[in-house]
Order: structure tokens, then C-alpha cells, then sequence
């Protein structure tokens, strides 16, 4: 004699409403990082050519950009900084995450005196993993060579 009942489990549908919402979320988080990355390469600083130069289109995460405009302002997420101000940021920023990399993006008229102390500031705070932002020259004039000795 079998007494049990025999019960058959119903699977359960698949809830597609919070997936939708999820994707939606990841959807907007994305549109808006993108927006603010585009931000920092479009000010009016105008990077130096080089043969070997390109336009970065994509940004790592974590990189940080420092904008260097040609009366020597520095510009940090749309921030102007003092150096000072620079300094403590950096120093905070090294505290947490040791490699931390750092992007250096000097008009091509600015002094150069002016990207020396950015560059010296980078240094205090630890960091040693610095790029310079170059592009692409246009075709009709080429990128600057130096003198031959």
C-alpha cells in the first residue's frame, strides 16, 4: 500500500520584468560614463602631433586625466586645481590604488615650465606610471622633427 501522494513540481517561469530592469540600469550607467569620458578629451586643450600619435577613443578604467591648458590651468575631471590641490588629490588617490595611471594632456603652445610641475606633483604623490597625450598629424602639415645635429 503506497499512502504518499505523488506531487509533481511545477517549474517555476522565468520573471523577465527584473531582468529588464537590470539591463535598463546597465544600459543608462553605460551612456552616462561614456558621455562623462568623452567630456574630458573634448576641452580645449590641443595635444602636440607625433607620427606615432592616435587619438585614443577608449578609456581604461581607473585612468586619471590632468589637462594642462596653455596659461599652465590645471583641469581634473573638469576641476581646476591648483598644484597644491593636485598634490593631496593624487596623494589620496595613491593611497588606495598603488599603480595608479595618469595621463598627461598639455596643450601643444603651453610653456613647458607648466607641465614640469605637473609632472613634478605626479612624482610627489607616487606615481610613476604617466602617459602623454599626442595625436595624429593632419596631412597637409606634418609633426614636428627635431633639428638634425
Amino acid at each position: 500500500m503506497n499512502f504518499r501522494k505523488q506531487h509533481s513540481i511545477e517549474p517555476t517561469p522565468m520573471q523577465l520584468a527584473p531582468l529588464v530592469d537590470v539591463l535598463f540600469l546597465l544600459v543608462i550607467f553605460f551612456a552616462v560614463t561614456f558621455q562623462y569620458a568623452k567630456e574630458e578629451q573634448v576641452m580645449d586643450v590641443s595635444v602636440p602631433a607625433a607620427d606615432e600619435g592616435k587619438e585614443k577613443e577608449s578609456r581604461n578604467v581607473g585612468e586619471i586625466i590632468i589637462n594642462i591648458k596653455k596659461e599652465g590651468e590645471i583641469i581634473v575631471n573638469g576641476q581646476k586645481l591648483t598644484v597644491d590641490e593636485l598634490l593631496v588629490k593624487l596623494q589620496n588617490i595613491v593611497k588606495l590604488y598603488k599603480d595608479q595611471a595618469v595621463i598627461l594632456r598639455g596643450d601643444e603652445i603651453v610653456d613647458y615650465q607648466h607641465v614640469i610641475r605637473v609632472l613634478d606633483t605626479c612624482q610627489k604623490a607616487g606615481i610613476w606610471n604617466i602617459a602623454f597625450a599626442t595625436r595624429r598629424p593632419d596631412a597637409d602639415q606634418p609633426a614636428a622633427t627635431p633639428p638634425v645635429r
